[in-house]
């Protein structure tokens, strides 16, 4: 069994040590559990499901969902003094280099709390109800309900009954937040899913992208082995105003998927990774990535996930820096640093936690570091090689007929592929280089 000691970040200001939580037989707290949610109410997005993010059949909110109710609901439990600390306060700078890498100085994120061990060798643990989870948060940590509309319509209710019988999925602000807008997307919340990925959970994620339809705003996933802290199902999301380093590196196609999803490849980038785009539905797009994940997870390979581009892009990112850590393979003076590489280091956004290593940020400090996360080529291929496999007898098994009017593109790639999943694999393969 694989161990290792870091500082876990609080989420919730709910969440105490697990001595702390043992024999609570009552909250009194107003909670999301069946002590305080009889008569319970929360704000209600109800969203469209629209086809694809580019189609007409996508119709506006009243108002904007991002501007106006994530982010002005987030300002108002800033007024209410409910995060650890102003992250507006937080040093913030754009490390000189090619790629752009963003430095913060975060040094309240991980004070007084003791190091508690994480086992970062298997990917898929069950859910553990005598241990924190989101249904313990008291219920003016969460922002409002995030569900689609029955009847087509994007609809709003500023106060609707907290259903427990539909188990509704709910945005919670993070009181540790590393950005402005940090919030938790915690689906189906009452279900007590453990931290792993499904069909249904990631449509949502990327639902949310593309509800708030800003670039800016990306929602991220980190597995158990890749430093999540918390073993019950949730997304985070937060704003930031500058392109990530990741979403700028270039790519390499790899093949064109079912779907219409293109899969390619991060080039000269420190961690290696898939992109994962288009879709002739956006259904098409999460499936084609929650499937991959579905196979990781399977394989016991630990993963991060960044939603980019209001959920246009997606980028699956495998890797080892946990294990490495574990096995002590990772040199003192990066593990000196404290740095968690999650999906928002790896994707270029580099919280730090000491002065002195914000002071003396550089670009080839940061390549460093995620170097460390990353597979080695050798690896990646085998496991880009495992999600292939997977994913392809997965679409097979699952993939519907397309409209009348994307038939002709559907036999163009089937032509292509001599009507062979695995053939598109191999066959498809293109060195194409994307620079972003």
């Amino acid at each position: 069994m694989l161990k290792i000691k870091r500082v876990p970040t609080i989420l919730s200001n709910y969440q105490k040590d697990e001595v702390e939580e043992s024999g609570n037989n009552g909250c009194g707290r107003n909670c999301m559990r069946e002590c305080c949610l009889p008569g319970s109410k929360l704000p209600l997005y109800a969203f469209q499901r629209f086809k694809n993010i580019e189609s007409g059949d996508k119709k506006e909110p009243p108002f904007a969902f991002l501007d106006s109710l994530l982010l002005g609901e987030w300002e108002d439990r800033v007024e209410r003094g409910l995060f650890r600390y102003d992250v507006t306060a937080c040093e913030t700078k754009v490390i000189p280099g090619d790629y752009g890498f963003v430095a913060q100085l975060n040094e309240g994120r991980h004070l007084k709390k003791r190091p508690t061990e994480f086992r970062v060798d298997k990917v898929l643990q069950p859910f553990d109800g005598s241990k924190f989870n989101f249904t313990k948060v008291g219920q003016e940590e969460i922002l409002f309900q995030f569900e689609s509309s029955d009847d087509g319509e994007v609809k709003f209710y500023p106060s609707a009954p907290i259903d427990a019988k539909r188990s509704p999925s709910v945005v919670a602000i993070n009181v540790s937040p590393i950005e402005y807008g940090h919030v938790l997307l915690i689906p189906r919340i009452l279900e007590c899913l453990p931290q792993r990925i499904d069909n249904e959970s990631f449509l949502l994620a990327l639902y949310m992208a593309a509800e708030a339809g800003n670039p800016y705003f990306r929602l991220g996933y980190n597995s158990l082995g890749a430093f999540a802290t918390i073993n019950h199902l949730h997304f985070q999301a937060y704003y930031l105003a500058v392109p990530f380093p990741i979403e700028k590196a270039p790519t390499r196609k790899i093949t064109d998927f079912n779907g219409g999803v293109v899969i390619s490849e991060i080039r000269n980038y420190p961690v290696r990774g898939l992109v994962f785009e288009g879709g002739y539905s956006l259904e098409d797009l999460s499936n084609a990535v929650s499937d991959s994940c579905m196979c990781l997870q399977d394989n016991n390979i630990p993963y991060n996930v960044l939603i980019s581009d209001s959920g246009r892009r997606v980028f699956l990112l495998p890797q080892c820096y946990a294990e490495k850590q574990a096995l002590g393979e990772v040199s003192a003076e990066l593990l000196d640093t404290q740095v968690n590489p999650a999906v928002w280091e790896i994707s270029g956004h580099m919280v730090l936690k000491r002065k002195e290593d914000f002071d003396g940020a550089t670009e080839a400090n940061a390549w460093r570091l995620l170097a460390e996360v990353s597979l080695s080529e050798e690896r990646f291929q085998e496991v880009t090689a495992i999600i292939f496999e997977a994913i392809s007898c997965v679409v097979i098994e699952t993939t519907s007929l397309p409209d009348e009017d994307e038939q002709d593109d559907v036999e163009d790639v089937d032509a292509l592929n001599n009507g062979s999943h695995q053939a598109a694999i191999v066959a498809g393969k293109q060195e194409c280089l994307v620079q972003h």
